[in-house]
């Protein structure tokens, strides 16, 4: 319960909660012998940080009145009590009905249904999170299957097209070309201090929608909100970061509405700087333990970034590790349905960018790590088709760096299908960014191949899909173990119902996150992201098995991502990498102990 006493020198529009001494020093005390990093919710109000008890360590100051109805992290409307109503000035600021936080649940899902459109959906969800924070988390946690495809993929890559129409209000932090220089200032100017997952953008490569620019806000806004309610790291520890240097898109920069810098991309000398200055002030400002994830990176800077920073951060890149943890995993759990071990399959990619280098690099890593081989010999299990047809050794000198470890000895072949005929691969992946791509003619040579072809058509959102659910299952004639990275609605093929799985990031970066803040990791390590894979995996169930799927539902993300994170924490500490001691004895339930829970709060 939090006590919300109104103190007597206050205005009425100030409500003050009075800790004393005792209770205080032994709260800060539990919490660093836990070694909870701050995951912990101290006050039971998501709020208190080191800094507050330095400055205020006997009090904090909550709003009242109208002020508290206006603060969405405390703001529960129509719940408050008829005792809270008297007691922070709420009586006939709000009609005389008291609705529980279930009624309230009940009444928005009613009212969210009825939006025939997604983006209208995801405002109303937007404007939910800006004025009744816990609702919104209760309602995301409660209804994750129906309201993940809003707040995430597909739904979000139409909200950046269109960010600047729909833009409300701030949601996260605007860096441009313009703060070069003061950007330690820019961050100081968040109001939490104790950070601990900052999502960032350049808005150059925003799903496969392209260069949105300043846009590209939505994406780390969307994944933090899934931090909180698939992870449970704590809201008021999340900070959405666009850095802003210009767009190459023609028609934003010719949109009167377009809230960006109006110019062209900085590359070069200019850009390097700007990121280098605002990865030190990071970590000045936040410390060692922030977790920096990049999102929606151009692959010409992804790679870079990510091997600049990830020997002096903690550092990740969803679109590059995210999806390679989440494939591997969904591979290693359809071993079940196709029998053999990893070892024993051959891959074939669609896309040699940031996600299918990523993939294929983590599957090398996963096989060297059963088989003992060296990573250089797994490689050659996998295959890549970029724009220019097969990766092949006779390319080698035309192409950029993170290919060049899939160039193998094969004569050249320039169609998808020819690929498929001459290396008789057992899994299909797709990660181009281009739709319509694994045409009739792709999946029947699969099929022709192989008795279960493993399918996975990865990018997004659903119009850039390289084929849908229906076309893999009908093209197969049944035969297809399919996965894709946006949402696809069940299938039903001469008389049997198929239910497509979804190899979505949002499986693995909430708890992996949760694992690093857990352990007070300072690196992130490939070895964690095999751990990551391989817990999701475990998670996969036999009536899930049984309906053909090799992911888990999302109605069990929380348990998901507390196994999760218990796995990379174990890994972290195994490493020496983690910084929280002494190592909780049951990973498992720690994880599940520093959840965010959004459930109102009692105020007196």
């Amino acid at each position: 319960m939090i006590s919300l006493n109104r103190y007597s020198v206050l205005e009425p529009t100030t409500t003050r909660v009075v800790l004393g001494v005792r209770k205080l020093l032994a709260v800060m005390s539990s919490t660093f012998m836990n070694g909870g990093g701050g995951v912990r919710d101290l006050y039971g109000e998501d709020r208190a940080t080191e800094d507050q008890l330095i400055i205020t360590p006997r009090s904090f100051s909550v709003s009242s009145g109208c002020t508290l109805l206006r603060d969405p992290r405390y703001n529960k409307g129509l719940a408050f009590t008829e005792r809270e109503r008297d007691a922070h000035y709420l009586r006939g600021l709000l009609p005389p009905a008291v609705f529980n936080q279930e009624l309230q649940e009940k009444r928005l899902m009613h009212n969210l249904r009825q939006y025939e459109v997604p983006l209208h959906r995801y405002m109303a969800m937007m404007d939910l999170q800006e004025r009744n924070e816990r609702l919104f988390y209760k309602i995301l946690i409660d209804n994750v299957e129906e309201l993940l495809p809003v707040v995430y993929t597909p739904t979000v890559g139409e909200a950046c097209q269109k960010y600047g129409s729909i833009f409300r209000r701030p949601q996260g932090l605007y860096i441009s070309l313009k703060e070069k220089g003061k950007i330690l200032e820019v961050l100081k100017n968040w109001p939490e201090k104790n950070i601990q997952v900052i999502v960032v953008t350049d808005g150059e490569r925003i799903l496969g929608l392209g260069d949105l620019g300043c846009q590209g806000m939505g994406i780390p806004v969307g994944k933090l909100s899934l931090y909180t309610a698939l992870g449970g790291v704590r809201p008021s520890s999340c900070l959405p970061i666009t850095i802003d240097v210009g767009t190459n898109n023609e028609k934003l920069l010719n949109d009167e509405f377009y809230i960006g810098l109006r110019q062209k991309r900085a590359t070069g000398k200019e850009y390097a700087e700007l990121l280098d200055e605002f990865m030190r002030a990071v970590k000045q400002n936040y410390g060692e333990k922030v977790l920096i994830q990049f999102e929606d990176f151009a692959n010409h800077n992804a790679f870079d970034l990510l091997a600049k920073y990830s020997s002096s951060h903690l550092v990740f890149n969803d679109d590059i590790q995210g999806t390679a943890s989440v494939v591997l995993a969904g591979l290693l759990a359809s071993l079940k349905l196709v029998r053999g071990t990893l070892a024993d399959h051959t891959f074939l990619f669609l896309g040699a960018g940031e996600a299918g280098t990523g993939i294929a690099e983590l599957i090398a890593l996963e096989i060297s790590k059963q088989t003992k081989a060296p990573v250089e010999e797994t490689r050659q299990k996998i295959w890549l088709v970029d724009s220019k047809g097969l990766i092949v050794s006779s390319r080698l000198g035309s192409l950029q760096h993170f290919k060049k470890p899939w160039a193998h000895e094969h004569e050249p072949v320039k169609e998808l299908v020819d690929a498929i005929k001459a290396i008789k691969p057992t899994v299909l992946i797709g990660s181009s960014g281009v739709g319509k791509t694994f045409t009739k003619e792709v999946i029947e040579a699969m099929a022709s191949l192989n008795k279960k072809p493993l399918i996975l058509a990865l990018s997004n959102p659903t119009s850039q899909s390289e084929c849908t659910a229906e076309e893999a299952y009908t093209w197969s004639k049944g035969q297809a173990i399919f996965a894709s990275g946006s949402p696809f609605d069940p299938v039903e093929y001469e008389g049997k119902v198929f239910v497509p799985g979804q190899a979505n990031n949002a499986y693995i970066f909430p708890g992996f996150g949760l694992g690093l803040i857990i352990s007070g990791a300072i690196r992130v390590r490939d070895e964690m992201l095999l751990a990551a894979s391989e817990a999701l995996a475990a998670q996969v169930s036999q009536e899930n098995y049984d309906k053909g799927l090799i992911y888990p539902p999302f109605s069990n993300i929380r348990k998901i991502s507390a196994h999760i994170a218990a796995n990379v924490a174990a890994k972290a500490y195994e490493l020496g990498l983690a910084s929280h001691l002494p190592r909780p004895k049951d990973l498992v339930k720690y994880a599940e102990s520093c959840m965010y829970s959004p459930g109102y709060r009692n105020y007196r």
